[in-house]
């Protein structure tokens, strides 16, 4: 099934989204957030193919927000959950740094996820309980331990909602170096890798994380939440937080600073 499904995001990326890189229309969302026809052609090419594999209801990031809640309320039998470009905003502008993300969910937890690259070709793949994946390779790729000030931090600060937190970020921040690159999924599945160290971010949305989040986990990856929750059991589905890291020493004093400065 998960080979399955990593080959239908590829071919979904080769057909509906990377035609239009550098040559798509572009439109403006409710919300003010940028839109492409990439984005839908991608989702309805999902919506399409993905009941084949599991048939199941599928939720886009492209639909209303209140269909995006109904199909939550009624996923108890399981739910696909898309991303069809993360990282708009990149594509937009020409930047190769985005991302397919397709995840299956069932009882609240993500069962397969995948998160594409089409312009490095990087599928990272995952199913719950048997590892995390790149094009074949297991992850994370490199474990290289380090003390916290060498640690390279994936960082959403906009997205911090504690003014404190996101000032000590700027100013005071323990770790070596901070990257933010504009893609969530991707910002994951580079976390599984061993690319990052550690990561935080204020309010993911869904399709954010179902297939990230997952890709990291089975790499080994320990997260919480900024609100001190387990990641999975949160009750804000729909923007959920997150505190990351690869290395489990290295998580705990991440996680500690952070506390110490909300």
């Amino acid at each position: 099934m998960l080979d399955k499904l990593h080959s239908l995001v590829r071919q979904i990326a080769m057909a509906e989204v990377m035609p239009r890189f550098l040559n798509a229309s572009i439109s403006r969302k409710a919300d003010g957030s940028l839109l492409t026809e990439a984005d839908l052609a991608a989702q309805a090419a999902f919506a399409a193919t993905l009941p084949e594999l599991i048939d199941c209801p599928m939720l886009g990031e492209e639909m209303t927000t209140q269909r995006q809640q109904e199909l939550w309320q009624h996923s108890q039998q399981g739910l696909w959950v898309v991303d069809p470009i993360d990282g708009t905003n990149n594509f937009i502008n020409g930047l190769p740094h985005f991302a397919l993300s397709c995840a299956f969910i069932q009882n609240g937890r993500a069962q397969l996820g995948v998160v594409y690259n089409p312009v490095s070709d990087e599928c990272f793949y995952a199913k719950h309980g048997k590892g995390a994946y790149l094009n074949g390779r297991p992850l994370p790729l490199r474990s290289v331990e380090k003390n916290l000030h060498e640690a390279i931090a994936g960082v959403e600060i906009k997205y911090l909602r504690s003014g404190k937190l996101s000032s000590r970020m700027n100013t005071l921040a323990p770790f070596g170096s901070l990257r933010s690159m504009g893609s969530s999924t991707l910002d994951w599945c580079y976390l599984a890798a061993g690319r990052y160290d550690i990561y935080v971010h204020g309010g993911q949305k869904l399709w954010d994380y179902a297939a990230g989040a997952l890709i990291f986990e089975e790499a080994g990856g320990q997260l919480a939440t900024l609100e001190g929750d387990e990641f999975w059991s949160g009750m804000h589905v729909f923007k959920r937080s997150v505190i990351a890291g690869i290395q489990p020493a290295l998580f705990e004093k991440w996680l500690k600073w952070i506390r110490e400065n909300q």
